[in-house]
């Protein structure tokens, strides 16, 4: 569902409220183009938890792989330019 930044402006967020019971998510349009989402807190976290869960996964695969470094913590800095 796509509202726009004046419906919001003009309704508020009651309107976003029952809009989520309808709708997974809600997208705010600002001059005719999506620029921001709106979705409920569970849906969010079950997201974040999914990119962690993948995030987890790759580097368990590289750790397999042989693709990772063993420094000091200076080192790793330096390697960075920190």
């Amino acid at each position: 569902m796509i509202v726009t930044a004046n419906e919001l402006k003009r309704r508020g967020i009651s309107y976003i409220s029952h809009l989520l019971e309808k709708f997974e998510n809600v997208f705010i349009s600002v001059r005719g183009k999506k620029k921001y989402v709106i979705l409920r807190v569970e849906d969010y976290e079950r997201l974040k938890e999914l990119e962690l869960e993948n995030a987890i996964r790759e580097a368990e695969k590289d750790l397999k792989e042989g693709r990772y470094v063993v420094e000091t913590a200076e080192e790793h800095f330096k390697r960075l330019g920190i």
